[in-house]
């Protein structure tokens, strides 16, 4: 069936655009349901440590499913970057591509880009794409470490690579695959299962052509894109014209822990534009904590999205009145070698300063600042049940910032994960040698306010055989700030063996050897509070 419109694009009709608006989104939600329930490991079946976008031929975003809000706008740079090199030619119908490189794709190695043309009676009509966290890359430690100092320390780096071919295997290429990284089989099935991700993304967007014909496809995306970038211009509009600026520090790059490394954004409101400048930032750290500048771009529409029409799902007409400013060399715009393994931290950081930024301007928006960062834990070694090695990696929760019209939210994962989900204790504890003695709310921990930040959680661990361990903890230096005489929030908190005599307090470590018997108690920040106690206005 096909709806008559113009060629020019004009004259389709406001309810065939809002349905094939609504087919997109479902679009790539059955390919984000598709990944999940394919994986293979807890990462992305359980705690969901992927996103997926569907985009047309011109790379523009078309639908962009739950996920990390950390990729918004950013799986297209994949096959943007695949066509520079290569030529519009290079798209060929059965053919999935692989990409990871951390200065094209901006985040750090494990995190896997897959995706595929879209090809409808010969003709390309879009593209399909899925990035998800492998759990391990043949990184000098297994899962990734937290002391690298170069790119290559870090595991297996590709640029744009076929891994199938006219439909069929690119049998070397999973083979080379399978020998760099410590699990061959989890790994090529995760691979497939982001296969099967983009497979499902072209059955969507073909019976959607099919359905509605490509003009009347093409023209509904101009509508929405068109619509979608009047609503944030009037927004931008909204904001009084000024520069706003905010500075915020991490605690260190894990290899210099005594160096903070500073991060500021200015923001510039003209007219219906917005422009957010992070120029002015540490340079290019020794140790992981850098990114190539596709992410920074990103975790900047983060912020952006937060404060500038958050209710409009993206699509290739948002962020038209961004731009974002960067400098190469910078940890915000890393070059090679550059380690990049904990691309993030800074990255949660300039979102909260973002808002902060802001916050004079638009107050009835805005937010306190997060507690931040993943906090990840990670767990590697030999299961005596098994006799196998293992990498366990998670996230950890904490509060939220207030807001003008409430507290903030407690035991949340930070804003740079957005549906990322924290690990189940039933499933950590079935599938490695560890036990979850409490977890629990960290009261308190919430930065007092007018309205009162989240608060934090407490989650200790008792390690039931000898391991590793390896920690990145952030934000002790910049705790989650308060707004308009609100409080911040308590920093985060780990100790190993509390209550003993080999007690110790540390926040980053590196496969540091523990025995069973050891106890891990990890305590994460909570919110900052928003305008003073007593106080009915900001």
């Amino acid at each position: 069936m096909t709806h008559a419109t113009h060629s020019d694009g004009s004259g389709i009709d406001p309810v065939t655009t809002e349905i094939i608006r609504c087919a997109l989104l479902q679009a790539a939600e059955d390919m984000n349901t598709t990944l999940i329930r394919s994986s293979y490991t807890p990462t992305i079946y359980e705690a969901k440590d992927c996103a997926v976008a569907l985009m047309d031929r011109d790379h523009n975003v078309l639908g962009q499913s739950s996920g990390l809000p950390i990729f918004l706008g950013n799986l297209e740079e994949c096959t943007r970057a695949t066509e520079r090199m290569y030529g519009p030619g290079v798209w060929q119908p059965g053919d999935v591509w692989v990409l990871n490189d951390s200065y094209i794709g901006g985040t750090h190695l494990n995190d896997v880009t897959v995706y595929a043309p879209i090809h409808v009676e010969g003709e390309l009509v879009g593209f399909a794409a899925s990035r998800a966290h492998w759990i391990d890359m043949g990184s000098k430690d297994p899962g990734g470490s937290m002391d690298s100092t170069t790119i290559y320390q870090e595991g297996l780096r590709m640029g744009p690579l076929k891994i199938y071919e006219a439909g069929e295997p690119c049998t070397l290429t999973h083979d080379l695959i399978a020998r760099q990284v410590r699990f061959p089989q989890p790994t090529l099935g995760d691979m497939r299962a982001q296969v099967a991700c983009a497979r499902t993304g072209a059955r969507r967007l073909a019976e959607i052509v099919r359905r509605w014909g490509m003009d009347t496809l093409l023209a509904a995306r101009d509508a929405i894109f068109e619509q979608t970038e009047r609503l944030e211009r009037a927004q931008i509009a909204a904001i009084p014209d000024g520069v706003y600026e905010a500075t915020g520090h991490l605690d260190n790059d894990g290899i210099d822990l005594g160096t903070p490394l500073h991060v500021t954004v200015k923001v510039t409101i003209d007219g219906d534009r917005m422009t957010m400048d992070v120029t002015d930032c540490a340079e290019q750290a020794t140790g992981p904590v850098n990114c190539g500048a596709a992410q920074t771009v990103a975790a900047c529409r983060v912020g952006y999205k937060l404060l500038v029409s958050g209710e409009v799902p993206l699509n290739g007409g948002s962020f038209k009145p961004l731009d974002v400013l960067t400098r190469p060399g910078t940890m915000l715009a890393a070059v090679e070698p550059a380690a990049c393994q904990y691309y993030y931290s800074h990255l949660g950081l300039l979102i909260d300063l973002v808002v902060k930024a802001l916050a004079p301007a638009v107050p009835d928006r805005a937010a306190a600042a997060s507690y931040g960062d993943s906090m990840i834990v990670q767990f590697t070694g030999l299961d005596p049940r098994t006799g196998k090695l293992f990498v366990s990696q998670e996230a950890t929760v904490g509060g939220w910032g207030a807001w003008e019209s409430g507290d903030g939210e407690s035991c949340l994962i930070n804003n740079v994960n957005g549906s990322l989900r924290d690990m189940p204790v039933e499933v950590l504890e079935t599938l490695f040698p560890v036990r979850v003695e409490e977890y629990a709310v960290r009261s308190g921990s919430g930065g007092q306010g007018r309205t009162r930040g989240g608060d934090g959680v407490v989650r200790q661990y008792r390690f039931t055989a000898d391991q590793d361990l390896s920690l990145w903890w952030e934000r002790s230096v910049t705790p989650a700030w308060g707004l308009f005489g609100g409080e911040e929030g308590a920093p985060p908190r780990v100790t190993l063996n509390p209550g003993r005599d080999d007690e110790r307090s540390l926040l980053k470590a590196n496969a540091l050897p523990v025995r069973e018997g050891d106890v891990l108690r990890c305590e994460s920040g909570g919110g900052g509070g928003f305008g003073p106690v007593g106080h009915d206005t900001p």
